[in-house]
């Protein structure tokens, strides 16, 4: 099964540190290929602007363009399944480039779970009955962490959007994430 892309460059970590570079390549990596239009929309960006930082993920091989339905279009994709950013760096300038990205994808997934709080009585029953917004204090060594993420990857991995084949017609897009990391106290 596909696995995700392992950053291990400064130079590629520094360019996801755009916020917008790191808000682009999520929204593709959820909803599959969209035009520079369509991504503009969705991350409140012009077209021009998402098409030039479309340009810089394509650099680095994370995204590319894909033939349009009429031609005219010009829709990118995701090349990568997700990235994997690794534990924090002893290089400065590495640390910092990482900091900004997981700080940028947090500041996501708290507006996107704003976003379905603030939406709720819109949301399908079905739908606000079938998530969770659960958190929990687990009592863990090292070793059972690094094998409980393991588990909750394989058991989300045939779910992710860019790898799912033959999803049912009901099937949608939802936001899943899974932190687990030391508890620090003040």
């Amino acid at each position: 099964m596909a696995q995700r892309h392992r950053v291990t460059d400064v130079e590629l970590m520094t360019a996801l540190a755009h916020p917008l570079r790191g808000e682009l390549l999520r929204h593709l990596l959820a909803h599959g290929p969209r035009t520079a239009s369509e991504c503009a929309e969705a991350v409140g960006s012009t077209a021009s602007n998402c098409s030039w930082h479309l340009r810089q993920l394509a650099k680095f091989g994370l995204v590319e363009p894909v033939d349009g339905p009429d031609g005219r279009q010009r829709p990118w994709r995701a090349t990568v399944v997700g990235l994997e950013l690794g534990e924090l760096a002893d290089d400065d300038t590495m640390r910092t480039a990482q900091l900004a990205v997981l700080g940028s994808a947090l500041r996501q997934d708290q507006q996107l779970t704003q976003r379905f709080l603030d939406h709720a009585d819109e949301v399908p029953p079905e739908w606000r009955h079938a998530g969770a917004l659960d958190s929990y204090a687990l009592t863990v060594t090292p070793g059972e962490l690094t094998e409980l993420a393991a588990k909750v990857d394989a058991l989300l991995r045939p779910y992710v959007t860019t790898i799912r084949e033959g999803a049912p017609p009901e099937a949608r897009t939802v936001h899943a994430a899974f932190r687990a990391f030391l508890w620090l106290t003040r």
